[in-house]
């Protein structure tokens, strides 16, 4: 160690320096004494700073396992699409044209959830949600089978014509967030997505277990739900409110709720970026 041989050289050098000494008049009859800092106090200095380093308790299951929904295998895939500016009118049209059909087609086991365009946050931006029943068999199931949906590749052809770049991810459930539901509007949505720091999902789901229970009173909450396959340590929460002030007031409101500050306090730390969207539903969304 580096540590042990800066020791031995200050051990040499006192040595040297005593032995010189016994040469130069002073007395040699004596011993020649040379004091050491123990190795005890560096241990206990490192003892000390270790209180202050976060530990992980080993995890022996998945995340998924620990933090998802045990009575159903429900998988969502999220879409983000941007899109040409002069193409945002035709885009949602081809949207509505195409996507209720095959949420309301028994043959393929998927859902739309929600499709909206972004209002606040990055703009010509539509962002649908859908939900797969049965997990990734029904998603492999619903790909297959919209390959052979004429009307489904005539609208991917053109839709490609109309974006500026698309990503998606694939999602879980949180076990304590409620399943998202159709709901009456007019509506906004918000979508509050947040990169988290590796390791620390299992944490972010303790706090949010109790959390929920405070903002569930004004039925904002529409569904939670964190990564699988995309951006890994990415969580997503989906809220509703009638409008901007009543996003603000409610907000507001959870502050007077106790416990609500000891987890905004505890769960800040945990992020790296996080990212707000305020979106509208397009016409044909199941969450209005």
């Amino acid at each position: 160690m580096v540590f042990q041989g800066n020791m031995a050289t200050r051990v040499l050098q006192r040595v040297g320096k005593g032995l010189k000494q016994t040469t130069t008049g002073l007395p040699t009859n004596g011993p020649v004494t040379v004091t050491l800092r123990s190795l005890s106090a560096f241990r206990e200095d490192s003892w000390f700073k270790s209180l202050f380093v976060r530990k992980v308790d080993p995890r022996k299951d998945a995340h998924s396992h620990l933090l998802a929904k045990k009575e159903d295998n429900n998988l969502y895939k999220i879409q983000f699409h941007n899109v040409k500016p002069e193409c945002l009118d035709a885009y949602n049209k081809l949207c509505e044209d195409v996507l209720p059909s095959i949420h309301a087609d028994s043959e393929y086991p998927c859902e739309l959830v929600g499709t909206w365009n972004t209002w606040y946050g990055e703009q010509d931006q539509a962002v649908h949600l859908w939900r797969y029943r049965g997990g990734y068999p029904a998603l492999t199931e619903v790909m297959n089978k919209l390959r052979q949906n004429k009307a489904f590749m005539d609208y991917r052809n053109e839709r490609g014509k109309m974006l500026l770049s698309r990503r998606n991810q694939l999602l879980r459930e949180f076990s304590f967030w409620n399943e998202p539901v159709p709901r009456p509007g007019p509506n906004i949505y918000e979508l509050r997505s947040y990169q988290l720091r590796p390791g620390t999902m299992i944490e972010w789901g303790n706090y949010w277990a109790r959390a929920i229970e405070i903002r569930q009173q004004n039925h904002e909450a529409v569904g939670g739900f964190f990564s699988q396959i995309g951006n890994l340590y990415t969580v997503h929460h989906l809220w509703a409110y009638k409008d901007l002030q009543s996003r603000e007031d409610t907000r507001n409101a959870a502050w007077q709720r106790e416990g609500w500050d000891e987890v905004v306090y505890y769960t800040v730390p945990l992020i790296q970026h996080m990212e707000s969207r305020i979106m509208i539903p397009m016409k044909t969304s199941p969450l209005k």
